[in-house]
């Protein structure tokens, strides 16, 4: 296994869109929320354990989530374990970990994913991350990875790629574009030159933090001034007062869509961002009428058909006459929700939170 290769999991978000189920104190990625015995980030981790050594994994999360790291990945170093003090997007996340790695080892090649996606050919996901790492170590780009689009889905970010090549499977990107509407989503789908944005990104340590250089200099300056403390007892403080001063931005939208030497693979691995209770439903084992159930010991249904249903597998639940729902509950909180309306569930948390304070959220 090459001891140059790093991967940094992204462990920060809340997870709203799947409340009551993931929660401020317990969000999605601490969760087994496909039921299958694991949760996100430990799927992710033994991914990675595939890719590169133990040691050269890092999780970055909120400071408030280190215990649940260190309980779901018990193998995991303190040092291993960076901590953020506050939200600010991807991109200060991106280079506290790169500049980091750096400080460890200038000819890292390092893949940075988010830690709560689904990833069902992991053969295919190792291969595409290897053959990734190679590229970015001979070459001084910046990779990401793009999934070949299955529908004109509106949930996801598109990139439009060039036939400009290096090594002829990583094309030049042209553009990258926000979720579009559904005519724009089918335009996309139908040039055959668009692909899904899976937020999955490879490159070199000098090539990444070159580009923060270039691009979001002030970062740079906020990062590249702690290389003397990173690994050692200061580190946490020093980054505690850099967030601070860190511009809330993305990595994409601070660097990849303004870089020109972003190449994207083309992808297939059976990748699911599980951004929303729609994809959970999509993957899930469903009863011959269409329910999903999360889990399915006691919980028993009558003329209703097409559900999405997870409650705590202790308690019963009977359902009858119900059709295209969403049933969820978590500790103290029940949810009831039609299917097409789903996207109105950040909106329920901000109202529970504004009207019943954060103890529901």
């Amino acid at each position: 296994m090459n001891k140059n290769y790093y991967a940094i999991i992204m462990a920060g978000g809340i997870g709203s869109r799947f409340w009551p189920i993931s929660r401020t104190s317990y969000p999605k990625q601490f969760i087994d929320i496909l039921g299958t015995g694991k949760t996100l980030i430990q799927n992710t981790y033994e991914r990675f354990l595939k890719v590169c050594p133990a040691e050269n994994i890092f999780v970055v999360t909120n400071e408030n989530y280190a215990q649940l790291v260190k309980e779901q990945i018990p193998g995991m170093a303190d040092n291993q374990i960076l901590t953020e003090p506050v939200m600010r997007n991807t991109a200060p996340c991106v280079a506290y970990g790169c500049f980091k790695i750096e400080s460890l080892n200038p000819d890292a090649a390092i893949v940075v994913a988010p830690s709560d996606h689904l990833i069902l050919d992991e053969a295919a996901f190792v291969a595409t991350i290897q053959k990734s790492l190679e590229t970015a170590s001979a070459n001084k780009c910046l990779i990401t990875l793009g999934i070949k689009p299955s529908r004109p889905d509106t949930g996801y970010g598109y990139i439009q790629f060039t036939e400009q090549t290096i090594g002829e499977d990583f094309h030049k990107v042209k553009t990258f574009t926000e979720k579009p509407n559904t005519e724009l989503a089918k335009t996309f789908i139908q040039s055959g030159d668009f692909l899904w944005n899976a937020g999955i990104f490879v490159w070199s340590a000098g090539a990444i933090v070159q580009a923060f250089g270039s691009y979001l200099p002030d970062m740079y300056e906020i990062f590249a001034e702690a290389r003397s403390v990173y690994n050692t007892a200061d580190e946490k403080k020093h980054v505690h007062n850099a967030y601070q001063q860190c511009t809330n931005i993305s990595i994409d939208y601070g660097i990849m869509e303004k870089a020109d030497n972003v190449y994207v693979l083309p992808s297939e691995f059976g990748w699911s961002d599980l951004g929303t209770w729609a994809s959970i439903y999509e993957l899930s084992e469903k009863d011959y009428v269409g329910n999903a159930v999360i889990p399915a010991d006691k919980v028993i249904m009558y003329d209703s058909s097409n559900c999405m249903v997870n409650v705590p597998g202790e308690k019963l639940v009977i359902l009858q006459g119900l059709h295209d729902y969403i049933v969820v509950e978590s500790n103290n909180s029940l949810l009831i929700c039609p299917r097409d309306q789903e996207q109105n569930i950040k909106q329920v948390v901000a109202d529970v939170k504004q009207k019943f304070g954060v103890k529901y959220i």
